[in-house]
Parts: structure tokens; sequence; C-alpha cells
């Protein structure tokens, strides 16, 4: 074996992925010692207080060690991965392949990598290369067993189903099987998957598994077969049996549900809150919309009820600039942005996240719908960067969409206003003199009344149910 100097092992650090950011979890590491790497290469995603976000390695080499298990939350500036670089490199090869020798052949399935990954980080570049396992030394496993990892494998990389078998438990000291999807349900439950008890085709481990697991009622033929005992009458007074842990499901706190949870309560007991409705007939924007969903020009563009209100509410600001403002409490100042960055609230899966249109006020309509369409697949994708939510003036939260009227919605910190927009339904409404069905919505803007008085406020709010109700005005006023 040869002995690596300090200067063959490259130690890679959390990076400060966004501005001021002191920790970030390790979701998924997509490589492991043994593996060679190469410049740019994407090695593990982290989330952090703002989003999810892929590490690339800014070297080559040979992974050598992985510091932090999944799961781990790490400062920034922690060593995650020591890489054997130049000479190093082949010199980590030998212990690592005689420690994969002494794998069982039906140890560890190989997950697949997703394709087309593109590192975050400036400056880094984009890996075209994928993970390159070394082969394994020593004696070949039995036939039998061999046979049994191949159809595991085929199973858990999607290439079909494996053969049916008796459920087992997997041997001491192998990785639980389960697919990806499975393994991410037990995390986020906390269900140690080794203490889990197999009931898919060869000893894989299925959703019902970890289910079972958390009430503590393993779905195993022997316990479907295990009788019944017989139970004492409970008392009256006593409460049910079924009152334990396995009612409740706590889940940490941390990454971008933490920071939203403190970012909320911060706003809430620092900005002083005024919120202001206003329900309007939108008839006419609903008939816009449709138009402009036929028009050449916005081919291939997500043009949507979201679209005009986005642009009303630019509208709003540029007849009253005032309200694009932030409150300085170490300076005793209000600063006035002479730009819009336009914030779209946005739910995905790790929490409330808001990205924003850098200079949305200087876009077309068409421009517009471009950089909406960008910003909501990005977020439902889990791929928004934490400088696309940097540097909000304004906000938008759209209830609408899951059948809320509206809201009293809390100022993103930074901000002075956010406007809520709630569901477009088919109402009777007086128009011109006669009852008639019309589209109708209910908006409520939100403002910081540091800065913003109830008539600044009330400004804004009437201009943007103005151009909603009459959207030609889009261009009188635009």
């Amino acid at each position: 074996m040869t002995t690596m100097t300090d200067s063959s092992v490259r130690e890679f650090k959390m990076p400060d992925v966004g501005e001021g950011l002191t920790e970030a979890e390790i979701l998924k590491w997509y490589v492991q010692p043994g593996d060679t790497v190469t410049d740019g290469q994407v090695v593990c995603e982290v989330e952090t207080a703002k989003a999810a976000v892929e590490l690339p390695i800014p070297y080559d080499g040979v992974v050598r060690e992985l510091h932090f298990p999944e799961g781990t939350t790490v400062d920034v500036g922690t060593s995650i991965i020591a890489v054997a670089v130049g000479d190093g490199a082949a010199a980590a090869a030998e212990p690592v392949q005689e420690a994969v020798a002494d794998t069982p052949a039906t140890a560890e399935a190989e997950e697949p990598k997703p394709e087309g990954r593109q590192p975050v980080l400036v400056g880094y570049g984009v890996s075209t290369s994928s993970t390159k396992r070394r082969p394994r030394k020593g004696a070949q496993a039995p036939a039998d067993a061999q046979g049994a990892s191949a159809a595991i494998q085929a199973e858990l990389n999607g290439h079909g189903p494996a053969a049916p078998a008796a459920p087992a438990a997997p041997a001491t000291g192998d990785r639980p099987l389960a697919k990806p999807p499975v393994r991410k349900l037990a995390k986020d439950l906390g269900v140690d998957l080794a203490t889990v008890v197999p009931t898919g085709p060869d000893g894989i481990i299925t959703r019902e598994d970890v289910h079972a697991a958390v009430s503590n009622q393993p779905a195993t033929p022997e316990s479907q077969a295990a009788p019944a005992a017989v139970a004492p009458a409970p008392s009256p007074t006593a409460a049910p049996a079924s009152y334990d842990t396995t009612r409740e499901t706590r889940i940490p706190v941390k990454g971008v549900r933490k920071a939203t949870a403190a970012a909320m309560v911060g706003s809430a007991f620092t900005a002083p809150h005024v919120t202001e409705f206003v329900t309007v007939d939108v008839t006419r924007t609903m008939k816009l919309v449709e138009e402009l969903k036929q028009d050449k020009e916005y081919a291939g563009l997500r043009v949507n009820p979201l679209l005009l209100i986005a642009k009303a509410l630019l509208v709003a600001i540029k007849r009253n600039p005032d309200i694009n403002a932030s409150w300085d409490e170490a300076a005793q100042e209000i600063v006035v942005k002479h730009y819009v960055n336009l914030g779209i609230a946005a739910a995905t899966p790790r929490g409330l996240i808001v990205p924003n249109i850098k200079d949305a006020h200087a876009r077309t309509l068409p421009q517009l719908a471009g950089a909406l369409g960008e910003l909501v697949s990005t977020a439902r994708e889990g791929k928004t960067s934490p400088a696309a939510m940097q540097g909000g003036t304004v906000t938008i939260t759209n209830v609408g969409v899951f059948g809320v009227d509206t809201g009293t919605p809390i100022l993103n910190p930074g901000e002075s206003a956010i406007l809520a927009v709630g569901a477009i339904k088919l109402q009777p409404w007086v128009h011109k003199g006669k009852v008639k069905p019309r589209q109708v919505t209910t908006l409520a803007l939100s403002f910081d009344h540091r800065l913003v008085d109830g008539e600044l406020g009330s400004k804004v709010l009437a201009d943007v149910a103005a151009v909603l109700e009459q959207p030609k005005r889009l261009i009188s006023w635009a």
C-alpha cells in the first residue's frame, strides 16, 4: 500500500452558495470513495436556507473520503470530501479496490445519476463525464448470488421487474435495498432503513414497509398470520391504546422551511402590516388572455392571468414609485428603489420560495411572459438558485390557484408591499346597470405602514384593479 502525502489530497470545503449563508444540509452524494471525478463534475446536492444546489468538484482525482453522510448539516467552510489528485490518485486506488473486493455482490445497488446536470456555481464549467467506478478484485460471488444482484439492480435502475422472491431481511452489514423514492420517504419520516423488514421481491424495501415501520405494524406474512391476543376491555376514562408516538410525525425544521419561518416571524413582528382589499371585475382581462394565447408573438410562452396581473402591478408602481421601497433600520432611512425585481411566491416540496424577475419594470409583455415561464419551471424542478431569490423589491402571491378567495399576506423581508391574488370565479355582477355573470376576483395588498401610508397603499391597489378591469389602460399608462 502506498502512503499518500498531504499534498496529494485536496479537501473540498462547503462553499457559501448564497450571500451570508452559514450552513447547508447534504441531501445526496453522487459519488463514493474510489470513484474517479473530473473538474466540474457534480459530486453532491445540498440544501441551504434558500434553495437546493448542486456542487461541482473543482479538480480531477479519485474520491478518498466523504466526511459526512447524507442528511448532515455542515457549516460553510468545513471540508466535506477528500479527493486524491496527481500521484495520490493512483495511490488511492489500491486500498479502495481491496475494500470493494470484500463487498458482497448483493450489496448497494447503483442508483442512476440524472443526466444533463448543470453546475450552479459560477466558474466550474460543465462536466460531460459520468462517475467511473473501479472494477472489483478477488473471487467472484456464487452464480445464484450474482443473478439475484443483477435482478435487483435491474429493478432499482428501472430496467424491468425483478423475479419474485420470498421476503427476506438484508444480510448484516449490507446496505438495505430500496428504490430512491423509498429512501427519500424513509428519510422524510425519520425511519432507519436498516430496521425495516422488507416484503418486496429479493428483499427490496417498499413504501408500504416504511409506513408499516412508522406505525409499528410490520407488513410481513409472519405478522399478518400471527393470532391476535385477547385484550381486556378498556376503561371508559382511559385514553385509547392507539394514542402513542406513532400517531405523530416529527419533521426537523431546517433548510428552506427554517429560513422561511424565521423570516416570516421577523417580518410579522418588525414591520407594521396593513392590508387592504378590493373586489374587481376581470372579465375583460380574461378575454385578453385568450386573445394573447392566439397571438403569434406569444407562441410558446406562458400566457395566463398572472401575466397581466404582474404587468398591472408594474404599471401601478410606475405611477406610484414610493411603494417600491424598503426600510433601513440602522440608518433610519427609507430607500426608494428605481428598479423593480418582481418576486413571485412559489410553493415547492421544500417549502415556500420567492424567486424574482430582475428588472421586471424594463421588460415588454412578451419578455415578462418568458421570464415568468422560466421562473415557474425552474421552481417546480427545484433548481431555483440562491441568486434568483435575492434582491426582490415587491412580491405577488397567487393564492387563487388553491381556490382561495384571498388572504392577508406577510411581507417578504426587506420589501414594503405584497399583492395577494384570489381565485377568479364567475359571479353575479352589476354591469352596465344589469346583473350579469362576470369573472370576478379579490385582491389584497399588504404594506409596511412605516413607509407606506393608507393613501399610497390605496392608490396602488386601486390602479391595479383599474388596469385589470380595463386592460386597455396598459397602453395609456405603461
